[in-house]
C-alpha cells in the first residue's frame, strides 16, 4: 500500500506509471491508485482515460515482445511461464482475437498479450480490443468508487 500512497503524490503521471507497469513486469495492480485519487478529487473520466492508455502500453510493450518470438524474454522479464502462454493459446483457440478484451484478467491477461504478439496478430485488431477491455475495466473500478454500480 506503500508504493500507491507514494505514487498518489505525482497524480496522474504515477497513475500512468502504476497502469504502465501493471500491464508489463511487476504484479502491481493500479485500481487501488485510481481509487485512492478519485477519493482525492481528481477528475475520474480523466483517470481512467490516463489508467486506460498507462495500460494499454504496457500492454504494447508485452506484445512487442511477444513479436519478437523471443519466449526467453517473455519468461525472465514478464515472467510468464511456458504454462501460462499455453494456456492462453487455448483461450486463443477457443475465443478467437476477443480473448484479447480479457487482457486486464490478473495471471492470464499477459500471456494472452504477449499470445498475442507470438501468434503475430494485426496489431489495429490487437490495439482496439486490448484498450476497449481495459478501458471498460476503468470505467467499472471508477463508477464502483462512485458509487454508480452496486
Amino acid at each position: 500500500m506503500t508504493a500507491v500512497l507514494d505514487l498518489a503524490v505525482y497524480g496522474y503521471a504515477g497513475l500512468f506509471l502504476a497502469s504502465f507497469l501493471a500491464s508489463t513486469v511487476l504484479p502491481f495492480g493500479s485500481e487501488a491508485l485510481l481509487l485512492l485519487l478519485i477519493n482525492k478529487g481528481f477528475d475520474p473520466v480523466l483517470l481512467v482515460m490516463v489508467a486506460s492508455v498507462g495500460n494499454y502500453c504496457g500492454a504494447c510493450t508485452t506484445y512487442y515482445i511477444g513479436l519478437a518470438g523471443r519466449k526467453d524474454l517473455i519468461e525472465k522479464y514478464l515472467s510468464i511461464p511456458q504454462q501460462r502462454l499455453d494456456n492462453a493459446e487455448k483461450w486463443f483457440t477457443k475465443y478467437g482475437v476477443y480473448s484479447l478484451l480479457f487482457t486486464w484478467v490478473p495471471v492470464i491477461g499477459d500471456a494472452i498479450t504477449a499470445m498475442g504478439g507470438v501468434m503475430k496478430l494485426d496489431f489495429k485488431i490487437f490495439s482496439v480490443l486490448v484498450f476497449l477491455g481495459k478501458l471498460l475495466r476503468y470505467v467499472a473500478v471508477a463508477c464502483m468508487a462512485l458509487g454508480l454500480l452496486s
